[in-house]
């Protein structure tokens, strides 16, 4: 089909995430059209470096064919399988155990869902369940934390705390509260590790009171804030904030949709964040986007609360979807090539990523570089004494996404300025080269923008 057709049909009918809708109407579409390692091609031939992995996801990079070879054997021999009735399949049966087996300490129960989204709003119907099934079921106010996100689904949504997905929804619930992200760039207490740690501390402490320990069920965090802006806590953030929560009864759920499965390094962040969180949620690595799946890991003492509180009974929560054999075949797959070379590869391509990215720190607009692993960000600014961010005028998410595609490359550009970086753990040297290149140009091309001069001459 002539790529004018696509765009012309994707005008009329397809509808797009985050997007605005006629907004997208007026530009048009840009059609990818194939992938390979960490690059993908669009339909007019234009190759780009895909820094940013999908959509946090693509961690194995594209055309791995061993990949599509374990999906294609599981479509010809068992295509679908439900989980109702008792019924299963071997990879469901496998991955869920081989995920079991790494996961950080009893995280010994797997339920899989069909992405993060409904990986988080299965933790949120579990939880009420679980607390039912103790006999306390007014613990049921929740907790997140500013500038996370945790999935668009209707009640996900609102632990999210990004406006976009709460304006003209109706959302967060009355039952959905937040404290303030740790935010090191951009901290009230500065940047110092323990005075932001204490700050955390002390925020959940005086939300709690504030709503009554006997009421709060959970709170949830990002091991590190993906669409915040890549924001990273100090090492010992995590442990301190599992600490409050495990004394104070509180259930502790480590959203790792973003960073597990290699992002930040290890397999899951928890493991060195050194936590044993009560539930944790996972996707996008998962199955390295190929095919859409998640998983929720639940505790054994969650499990057998639950267990226990229904007894013979079903417990009514499921997915047509959930366990699919040839979602699961392809997220054994993903692990063995993740443990068979690309963990290591991305520890590697991680550390010349930083490298890569700090050595733009004394651009003019650079005001802070920051990341973990092959996940990283640098927030731009026009003045970097007063960290001021690049003025809405210059529409930084459009233009500096605009640019870097002129350039060859795909980013994650946010409203306020930070440029986000996530790219496939196969990354090469020359790949990592590329992204730091491309984001030089990027940047000095925004340098030169009217409405970022403007900001920086007053």
């Amino acid at each position: 089909m002539l790529n004018n057709s696509l765009i012309e049909l994707d005008r009329a009918h397809l509808v797009h995430p985050v997007a605005s809708y006629r907004g997208h109407e007026k530009r048009g579409v840009r059609v990818l059209k194939s992938g390979r390692g960490a690059s993908v091609t669009d339909s007019t031939g234009h190759t780009l470096v895909d820094g940013f992995a999908g959509l946090w996801c693509v961690n194995a990079g594209y055309g791995q064919d061993s990949i599509v070879e374990a999906a294609t054997r599981q479509m010809r021999e068992l295509p679908y399988a439900t989980g109702y009735f008792g019924l299963g399949s071997e990879p469901a049966i496998r991955l869920a155990a081989e995920l079991a087996d790494r996961a950080p300490g009893d995280l010994n129960h797997i339920y899989f869902t069909l992405g993060g989204s409904d990986a988080v709003d299965s933790t949120i119907r579990f939880i009420r369940y679980y607390y039912h099934a103790k006999g306390t079921p007014k613990k049921d106010q929740f907790i997140s934390v500013e500038q996370g996100y945790h999935g668009s689904s209707t009640a996900g949504s609102g632990l999210t705390a990004l406006p976009v997905f709460h304006t003209g929804f109706g959302v967060p619930y009355d039952w959905q509260h937040k404290i303030p992200s740790h935010y090191a760039y951009r901290n009230p207490v500065g940047s110092e590790p323990q005075a932001i740690i204490d700050a955390s501390v002390a925020a959940l402490r005086a939300k709690v009171n504030e709503l009554g320990a006997e009421r709060v069920a959970a709170f949830y965090v990002e091991p590190i804030q993906g669409s915040g802006g890549v924001l990273v806590p100090p090492k010992g953030w995590m442990k301190a904030m599992r600490d409050v929560c495990r004394e104070l009864d509180i259930l502790f759920v480590a959203d790792e949709v973003i960073t597990g499965f290699g992002r930040t390094g290890p397999l899951f962040a928890c493991l060195e964040d050194e936590i044993v969180p009560d539930f944790m949620t996972t996707a996008k690595g998962l199955t390295s986007g190929y095919v859409p799946m998640g998983a929720v890991f639940m505790s054994d003492r969650v499990y057998n609360t639950i267990a226990d509180g229904a007894g013979m009974a079903a417990i009514g929560h499921g997915y047509t979807y959930s366990a699919h054999p040839v979602s699961a075949a392809v997220g054994l797959e993903c692990l063995s090539l993740y443990e068979n070379g690309l963990l290591e590869n991305g520890v590697r391509a991680g550390k010349r990523l930083t490298a890569g990215l700090q050595s733009l720190a004394d651009h003019p607009l650079v005001g802070d570089v920051r990341g973990r692993g092959m996940l990283a960000a640098i927030e731009l600014v026009t003045d970097k004494q007063r960290k001021t961010p690049l003025p809405a005028a210059a529409d930084p998410s459009r233009r500096i996404f605009d640019r870097a595609w002129e350039n060859g490359l795909v980013i994650r550009a946010f409203a306020n300025g930070v440029i986000g970086y996530a790219p496939p753990l196969c990354c090469t040297d020359d790949d990592i080269d590329r992204i730091i290149d491309r984001t030089q140009m990027t940047l000095d091309q925004t340098l030169e923008d009217p409405d970022v001069r403007a900001a920086m001459a007053g």
